[in-house]
């Protein structure tokens, strides 16, 4: 057995106005993601690390935002076809640990959520996704509420 590990960073401005997508889910907020996709911090984070894992380059790489054929897609898109992607290469999920960075609004409710939709989109049990958030005591763009962030650690894993 071998196995992988990965890193993913992500990171969008937020404004009034725009949708806001986070872990698979839409959040009613004043304020949402800029991006060229739906803009979801976490899955982007997410499918940088598997690919990186995978020594597959990373998601502007794969799914470019300067392609119109992902102006507006859905993340959990994004991610399905990443999953799909390191297995091609053999590799299956182990686990995943993420950290979302976020002044408001409050998640935790939302964590579950989350897990059963990422999960259900991977092909993964809800125990092997673990999502935590936290604020950064209103420092920084995050604490400013100009924008978001996310982290993500992969394990996978080639039988």
């Amino acid at each position: 057995m071998k196995i992988r590990v990965g890193f993913g960073y992500d990171v969008h401005r937020l404004a009034e106005g725009e949708e806001f997508w986070l872990g698979g889910i839409k959040l009613g907020h004043v304020k949402g993601c800029v991006a060229h996709s739906d803009g979801d911090v976490l899955i982007h984070a997410i499918c940088d690390a598997l690919l990186g894992a995978a020594n597959m380059r990373d998601i502007g790489y794969h799914f470019p935002d300067t392609s119109s054929d992902f102006k507006n897609i859905d993340s959990k898109i994004l991610l399905k076809n990443s999953v799909e992607l390191i297995a091609s290469k053999g590799y299956r999920i182990g686990n995943i640990d993420s950290t979302i960075a976020l002044q408001k609004p409050k998640i935790k409710p939302l964590i579950d959520e989350m897990q059963e939709v990422l999960a259900g989109v991977m092909g993964i049990n809800m125990d092997d996704i673990a999502i935590k958030a936290t604020t950064t005591e209103k420092l920084g763009f995050v604490g400013k509420e100009e924008g978001i962030a996310a982290y993500a650690t992969v394990l996978i894993v080639k039988e």
